[in-house]
């Protein structure tokens, strides 16, 4: 009873944003500025929900919020779009896109990934909103269960994993590239002692290395100059397709939908987590899963499909625990707190006493945010797809000024020109020597998360590690760190393969 009631109250919130055409506007320019933040390198979702949560400021609380999560929902899914088009991903939730999505393109088939990730991000926004709705308030006590110890675990399992997806050959080359990012990320001052690490004296490293520059430098510049040494044939990706998704495709691939956007709404109910860990999570469900699975890396529909259902669904998982705690979810929805609390509403166990309706609303701005992201994606897609026409040594400058304007406008700092060069070039080494970037870009976001939450949690356990193997939580996380480690090595193949032959004989 108490469920149906939610959802009347739901449903009378939506309506009335229906009716309202100075919200619908605004919901749909929202949107379409966070398509465009999102698609341009260093340009996030995060950057753009703080930006604009300046110019909501006069606006009531409800009509701040429409613009807000709208850029958010935008912001998320327009990272898909350079990761498909140029292999770039604009934001780094579309980092496993990029995998599949650029081989696609490649292959003329950029119209039909782009209209498949948009349709993906639509339900997977949708998935988000029902349990926002419905069952937030079991989700946040689950995610109350984590502790240091679980949020080290939970970050190292997010660098192992993308390290042993995205390996063309020998898969330590992976772990290698995510723990130099790891490393990457304990440049400057620590967040517990505030004391110095490998600054080498220079005051511009005290606040460590800025996420955004090492992104737009990882990705971009070997990108660049790949494109410039003529090592990429440009003339099979100019091809146009249809922008609409079959009907059938979608029906097909429904099972690693639900799954992919199951997976978002776990990991974005994990506080301080984010959509670009359940990005990574669901592509490597969505692998192991396939009968198929050496087909991923080579322009797999579903691995595009999986990663942008996750990574958008991961939005209503943030609001749980953001709304019911007043913990943020992910980094842009620790924006989203600040906005709040600068319009006097104040997330936590209290809000449905101080503001009844206020979640409610906040999921039918969710549901209306993921329609308009569906019709303005399909109608931009049109026109970006476009952007496959363009002869990559002439578009690829244009690029290199846009990754020089998103590095320098994070903060109008200078240094982060001088930090985004040398990390391209070193990245442009790494991938000659088949490292792959993704691992380094990932340790280096979930660095500081790995490195504040062990020592907080040896802190307080004075040095002793058995609260791993005491916690249910952090022993499951721990088991499955250990079984991705092992199951690359030739030992456990052969072993599986042995068991797996013996059964069949037994059968």
């Amino acid at each position: 009873m108490f469920v149906l009631e939610r959802f009347g109250i739901f449903f009378s919130n939506l309506a009335a944003m229906v009716f309202d055409p100075v919200g619908l506007l605004l919901l749909f320019g929202s949107v379409f500025l966070g398509i465009l933040f999102g698609a341009m390198p260093g340009l996030t979702a995060t950057l753009g929900v703080a930006l604009l949560t300046t110019l909501t400021y006069g606006m009531r609380a409800e009509t701040a919020m429409i613009a807000l999560l709208g850029i958010y929902v935008g912001g998320v899914y327009g990272g898909s779009y350079s990761a498909i088009l140029i292999n770039i991903p604009g934001t780094a939730a579309a980092a496993a896109t990029s995998l599949d999505g650029y081989p696609l393109a490649c292959k003329g088939e950029g119209g039909r990934a782009l209209g498949l990730t948009t349709t993906a991000s639509a339900i997977g926004t949708f998935v988000g909103m029902l349990f926002v709705v419905s069952i937030s308030p079991l989700i946040s006590r689950i995610a109350l269960q984590f502790t240091s110890f679980e949020f080290f675990l939970l970050a190292f399992f997010g660098i192992i994993i993308s390290g042993t997806l995205t390996s063309p050959d020998l898969v330590y080359k992976g772990w290698i590239a995510g723990l130099l990012g790891l490393f990457l990320a304990i440049v400057g001052r620590d967040g517990l002692q505030f004391y110095p690490r490998f600054t080498f004296g220079m005051p511009q490293l005290e606040g460590g290395l800025e996420v955004v520059p090492v992104l737009i430098g990882a990705f971009g510049i070997p990108q660049i100059i790949g494109v410039l040494k003529d090592r990429f044939a440009p003339a099979e990706a100019k091809r146009f397709q249809r922008i609409l998704p079959e009907f059938g495709t979608i029906v097909r691939r429904l099972p690693t939908i639900l799954r992919s956007a199951l997976i978002g709404v776990g990991i974005g109910a994990v506080p301080g987590i984010g959509e670009d860990i359940a990005g990574w999570v669901s592509y490597g469900a969505a692998k192991n899963a396939s009968k198929h699975p050496e087909s991923f890396g080579t322009g797999d529909e579903e691995g595009v499909i999986a990663s942008e259902t996750a990574n958008n669904a991961c939005i209503g998982g943030a609001m749980i625990p953001l709304l019911n705690l007043g913990i943020p979810g992910s980094p842009p929805a620790a924006m989203l707190l600040g906005a709040l609390m600068l319009h006097g509403v104040n997330p936590g166990p209290m809000l449905r006493f101080d503001h009844p309706n206020f979640i409610l609303q906040i999921t039918a701005i969710l549901l209306l945010a993921s329609f308009a992201m569906w019709i303005l994606g399909m109608l931009l897609a049109k026109q970006v797809v476009k952007v496959l026409r363009i002869p990559p040594p002439l578009f690829m400058p244009i690029i290199a000024v846009l990754c020089v304007i998103g590095s320098y406008a994070l903060g109008f700092k200078i240094f982060n020109l001088y930090l985004m060069i040398p990390v391209g070039i070193i990245a442009y080494f790494l991938t000659e020597m088949g490292y792959p970037i993704a691992p380094l870009v990932i340790g280096v976001i979930l660095g500081p998360m790995a490195d504040q939450n062990l020592r907080r949690a040896l802190m307080v356990s004075q040095g002793s590690f058995m609260p791993v193997f005491t916690r249910p939580v952090a022993l499951i996380l721990f088991l499955v760190i250990v079984l991705t480690i092992v199951s690359q090595f030739p030992v456990y193949r052969r072993a599986l393969a042995a068991l797996k032959r013996l059964l069949l004989r037994n059968r």
